[in-house]
């Protein structure tokens, strides 16, 4: 093994040297958007570093969930909600690096230890030997901006999404980015608004619907990683008449643009195309940001929003993850999920 010394937290200066040389960098992998993370009190960094005997630097992004045992605690890079993971160099990682990194962190005390690593790195992922970890495959989806935004617009998006965005421009419809509160306030009220709605659909309580609609996604983890990333976390809102009727959040960091939330008001949002007019800007920002890939991130099984990204030229890519378990936690989880899925699509008559 060429593994010579490891240390944990990460040294600041060198994650970021590291975070700002690997142009496969995403915006989730790098020390602040770690900062942001922790700052709501529910994890706390244990990023690792690995120098190895000949003379690079490895950087593992790894968050620990706090306030438990060490043994009933999980290790994820990147927890769940919060991006993607995986290590980072100053110079490609290899295969070997990837065993490595698994080697050790497989002897770490925690009930779970998950990583998604970048979509980026698929080609170090795949052949490397992963014993005491079990794998799965995801898909997320990219766009690729080479040539810039024109050539986008003309070769990569679908004609009739370059129609819909013509009609949505034409609604009146309004499109602004900010990085204030008013901004991310907007983004959530929407946001709950839309979990309201579904609570309708499915007939539950509002406000059981909106305290878990609060616990899956924190105010304060929002307001932490966009005090973090500062320019770097892009509020962009569409207003018909002045009203909010859709947001979406932009991430950037280097050569990477990830789009990473939305929500909209869909009696509002989808006669004007609200959704598609965002994209639309939010994509040429990207471009001109000087983005190499635009990221649209997981869609599950849901096919309507499979379509939406592919719409704007987005290529659905597999990528691999591993995890160890000391209970089966992602087999229950999928239980779970396929249950709440049948349930939620079983259809339902009025007393």
């Amino acid at each position: 093994m060429n593994l010579f010394q490891v240390t944990s937290p990460a040294p600041r200066e060198l994650w970021e040297r590291a975070a700002n040389t690997d142009e496969n960098t995403l915006v989730f992998q790098t020390p602040v958007w770690m900062d942001g993370a922790c700052g709501t009190g529910e994890y706390e960094d244990a990023s690792r570093m690995y120098e190895t005997r000949d003379g690079r630097t490895i950087i593992l992004p790894l968050a620990r969930r706090k306030r438990l045992h060490p043994w009933l605690s999980t290790l994820a890079s990147m927890p769940n909600g919060l991006g993607m993971g995986g290590p980072i160099s100053t110079e490609p990682v290899r295969v070997g690096d990837i065993e490595m990194i698994l080697s050790d962190i497989a002897r770490q005390p925690a009930l779970r230890v998950y990583i998604r690593p970048s979509p980026l790195t698929t080609r170090v992922w795949e052949p490397a030997r992963k014993p005491g970890f079990s794998g799965e495959v995801h898909h997320t989806h990219i766009l690729d901006l080479e040539g810039g935004f024109e050539n986008v617009w003309k070769n990569r998006f679908s004609s009739a999404t370059r129609t819909k965005i013509r009609k949505a421009e034409k609604t009146g419809l309004t499109v602004e980015c900010g990085l204030g509160e008013k901004f991310l306030a907007e983004l959530y009220e929407i946001y709950l608004q839309w979990t309201d709605r579904r609570a309708q659909e499915r007939h539950m309580p509002l406000p059981i619907a909106r305290w878990l609609g609060r616990l899956r996604e924190p105010y304060d983890r929002f307001h932490g990683v966009a005090r973090e990333l500062g320019n770097g976390f892009q509020v962009w809102v569409a207003r018909n008449d002045g009203q909010a009727v859709a947001a979406a959040v932009l991430l950037i960091h280097g050569k990477n643009a990830s789009y990473w939330r939305s929500a909209s008001i869909k009696e509002m949002a989808g006669p004007t195309r609200a959704n598609d007019l965002l994209q639309l800007r939010m994509i040429e920002a990207a471009c001109q940001a000087g983005c190499r890939h635009y990221h649209m991130g997981e869609s599950g099984e849901v096919e309507s929003l499979k379509h939406f990204k592919s719409r704007f030229g987005a290529v659905e890519q597999a990528f691999p993850t591993c995890f160890r378990e000391l209970i089966p936690v992602t087999s229950t989880r999928k239980r779970l999920s396929e249950l709440t899925r049948r349930l939620n699509h079983s259809p339902v008559k009025d007393a």
